[in-house]
């Protein structure tokens, strides 16, 4: 693993440091890209090197051509690899509006961010990826993208974020198809209720439905790292004969229970 590079996107706080404190602690070298908050983005890469990996952070909007191109282009000129793709950046509603009375800026901003983004990204990653040697498991790469149970679950006030978790759902078949011959694995891991700055604003709610009515099996929050450790699992080769699969961390909702 000490020779293997990782690029996640969204990687300064919440899921994307949970993932790349966990590449780092089994020697990865990570890229840590980030919007807006550059302190946060330091803050990760030194508990990444406290925990034994390297890495760097690259500020880029996802949703811009020219500010992917230029995240690739330093993880590329810095390490000159790039073994793992983490889609992870993505943002939630400004506003939770019913199906009927949303606008369109709120849903032009998640497709942006959210899949048009990922959708590039992982195509000019793979371009250069195909490129690369193979390495000792005869791989040139691998992607991970991160969506949620609400690629399934309905959600009236917040239809466009379901949306595209949805079309990034379908986007991991498409690629996993797509890039298998070119020793390209793709996978998608499936958060449910993860305890982040996304979700503190609902954490009374989600209290009661967990701990109370027992919407999980697994009566507790998920946790940044439980995401961390799948994405370390793919990282380091546990399903070498595996692609487009789903993997499911949210403490058993998906389950069909009476």
């Amino acid at each position: 693993m000490e020779a293997r590079t990782a690029l996640v996107t969204g990687g300064s706080r919440g899921i994307g440091r949970g993932i790349a404190l966990e590449l780092a602690r089994a020697g990865c070298r990570v890229g840590i890209n980030y919007a807006g908050n550059e302190a946060a983005a330091r803050d990760t890469l030194a508990a990444v090197k406290e925990a034994g990996g390297d890495g760097l952070i690259v500020q880029a909007d996802v949703s811009v051509a020219a500010d992917r191109n230029r995240m690739l282009d330093t993880v590329f000129s810095e390490f000159g690899r790039l073994d793992l793709l983490v889609n992870n950046a993505g943002v939630a509603p400004n506003v939770r509006a019913d199906l009927l009375t949303c606008g369109e800026e709120s849903f032009d901003r998640l497709f942006a961010i959210n899949l048009k983004g990922p959708f590039f990204l992982t195509q000019q990653a793979a371009l250069r990826m195909r490129e690369q040697a193979q390495d000792g498991h005869g791989l040139r790469g691998r992607v991970v993208n991160i969506t949620s149970i609400s690629v399934y679950t309905s959600s009236v006030n917040r239809g466009d974020y379901c949306m595209v978790k949805a079309g990034l759902a379908m986007m991991t078949k498409l690629f996993a198809d797509r890039l298998a011959d070119d020793g390209i694995l793709v996978y998608e891991i499936r958060p449910g209720v993860i305890a982040t700055d996304m979700t503190a604003g609902v954490k009374e709610k989600y209290d009661h439905l967990i701990l109370e009515k027992g919407i999980t099996p697994l009566r507790r929050w998920g946790r940044p790292e439980d995401i961390g450790l799948a994405v370390r699992a793919v990282a380091e080769d546990r399903f070498p004969f595996s692609t487009g699969e789903v993997f499911n961390v949210d403490g058993g909702f998906h389950l069909h229970r009476l």
